[in-house]
C-alpha cells in the first residue's frame, strides 16, 4: 500500500456531480482548503493485499454477528445502553433473521500488518456513493486497464434481487431526513433506491418527516396514503426509538421490513468493540477495548457509544491528548487502545471496508491530517496495481 500524487481530470467537479456526488461542495465546513473529493492523490494496493483484507473483513463480520447472538442469548443489552422496552424486540428481530443489506468497517491499515477494527458503521453507513460509483469512474478515466477493490454496485443489486423474495408486497420506500443540510443522505438514499430499481423493485422516495400514521389500519403511510410495507432509511435506530413514533416503529417489525433491521442497533453501537475483545481476546484484527475504563492501557481513545463523524472523542497518551467537541456520550463510552493512524506524507488514511449482505464488497479511503477522522476529512480514490 502506498500513496501517490495524480493529476485531477479537467472539470472533475462537474464530472463527480453528474455521477451523483452533488454534495461534495457542501460536505466540508467552510474555510477548508482541500475539497471533499480529492483525486490529486490515490492509494495503490497489491492484489495480495486486497485478497487478504477481504478475508479479514469477512471474518470481522462473522465475529460481529456472533456478538449479536451472544448479547441476545445472555441479555447483555445494558452494556449497549439499550432501553429496556426495546430489548425483547431486538431479540425477536434477530431470531426472525430480519434481512440486512450492508455496512462499513472503519479500519486502521498501514500495509505492513493486519487491519485493526476502529468501528463498524452497520446501521447508517455513508460515503457509499463515492466508494461505489465515483471512484470506479475515476479508475475508468485515469487507469482504464487497472483494477479496484470495488464490487459494491453489483453486490447491492444482487442483494436487492435476493430481498425481493422476502420483502412484503407493494413498493419499497426509501426515506431520507430533512435534517440533513449537506444533501449527502438524500443522495445516498437516491443511489440505494437506484440499485433497488435496477434489481427490479418498484421504489418510492419519502422524507422521514412526511411519514404518517394511519390510526384506523395501524400502519405507516406516505404522503399519498400508500401503506409503507418496507422502508430503507439512513435514520439511526437510536433516534427512531427515541422519537414520538418510536414505539410504533418497533411494534411494526413483524408486519413491515426495515432496512437496516432493529438488531443492527447492536452493531452500530461502539460497545460492540468491548464485546468483541471480550469474546475474541488477542485477535489480530482487534484492539483492546473496555467499557469500565482504560484499565492498564496508557494510550487509549474514549469513544461515545453512539457518536458520529469523530465527534465527542478524547485521545489520551503519555505525551498528551486531543479532544473533539460534540454532544455525544450521554449513553456511555468505550475505551479502546489508541494506535495512531499510519502517516503517509503527513496524511492519515482510514480504510472504509464495505460489506454487502455477508460478503466483503470494496473499500473507500478517507484521510485527515489529524489523529481523529472527522467531517473535515477528504475522500481519495484507490486502485490495485496489476
Amino acid at each position: 500500500m502506498r500513496r501517490e500524487t495524480s493529476v485531477p481530470r479537467d472539470g472533475w467537479e462537474e464530472i463527480v456531480e453528474g455521477q451523483g456526488l452533488a454534495f461534495h461542495r457542501s460536505a466540508h465546513p467552510g474555510g477548508l482548503g482541500r475539497p471533499y473529493w480529492d483525486e490529486s492523490v490515490q492509494y495503490v494496493f497489491s492484489m495480495d493485499e486486497v485478497l487478504a483484507l477481504e478475508e479479514q473483513v469477512e471474518e470481522l463480520h462473522r465475529m460481529c454477528l456472533a456478538v449479536v447472538d451472544h448479547v441476545v442469548r445472555h441479555d447483555r443489552y445494558a452494556d449497549f445502553a439499550i432501553p429496556e422496552w426495546v430489548r425483547p424486540e431486538i431479540a425477536r428481530s434477530w431470531e426472525r433473521a430480519d434481512p440486512h443489506l450492508f455496512g462499513r468497517f472503519d479500519l486502521r491499515y498501514d500495509g505492513a500488518g493486519p487491519a485493526k477494527l476502529l468501528e463498524y458503521n452497520a446501521d447508517t453507513p455513508t460515503s457509499l456513493l463515492e466508494s461505489s460509483v465515483v471512484q470506479w469512474f475515476w479508475l475508468q478515466d485515469r487507469h482504464p486497464d487497472g483494477d479496484q477493490w470495488n464490487s459494491i454496485h453489483e453486490r447491492l443489486i444482487e442483494r436487492w434481487r435476493g430481498l425481493t423474495e422476502v420483502l412484503p408486497t407493494g413498493p419499497a420506500h426509501f426515506a431520507w431526513t430533512k435534517m440533513d443540510e449537506t444533501g449527502e443522505e438524500a443522495m445516498t438514499l437516491a443511489y440505494l433506491q437506484e440499485t433497488a430499481a435496477q434489481a427490479g423493485l418498484n421504489t418510492i422516495a419519502v422524507a422521514m418527516e412526511d411519514i404518517g400514521w394511519d390510526g384506523l389500519n395501524l400502519r405507516f403511510v406516505d404522503m399519498e396514503r400508500r401503506v409503507i410495507r418496507s422502508l430503507c432509511k439512513l435514520y439511526p435506530w437510536e433516534w427512531a426509538v427515541a422519537d414520538a413514533f418510536g414505539a410504533r416503529a418497533v411494534a411494526q417489525q413483524v408486519s413491515m421490513t426495515w432496512i437496516e433491521p432493529l438488531w443492527k442497533m447492536l452493531l452500530s453501537n461502539k460497545a460492540l468493540l468491548a464485546l468483541l475483545w471480550e469474546l475474541y481476546p488477542g485477535h489480530p484484527n482487534l484492539l483492546p477495548a473496555y467499557l469500565d475504563g482504560p484499565r492498564d492501557m496508557t494510550s487509549y481513545i474514549v469513544k461515545p457509544l453512539l457518536g458520529r463523524e469523530g465527534a465527542g472523542m478524547r485521545v489520551v497518551t503519555p505525551g498528551g491528548g486531543v479532544e473533539t467537541g460534540g454532544g455525544y456520550g450521554a449513553e456511555g463510552h468505550v475505551h479502546q487502545e489508541f494506535r495512531a493512524l499510519p502517516d503517509f506524507d503527513g496524511w492519515r488514511p482510514v480504510l472504509g471496508a464495505w460489506v454487502v449482505h455477508d460478503e466483503a464488497a470494496g473499500a473507500g479511503i478517507r484521510e485527515t491530517s489529524g489523529l481523529i477522522t472527522d467531517d473535515t476529512s477528504s475522500f481519495v480514490p484507490h486502485r490495485i496495481e496489476l
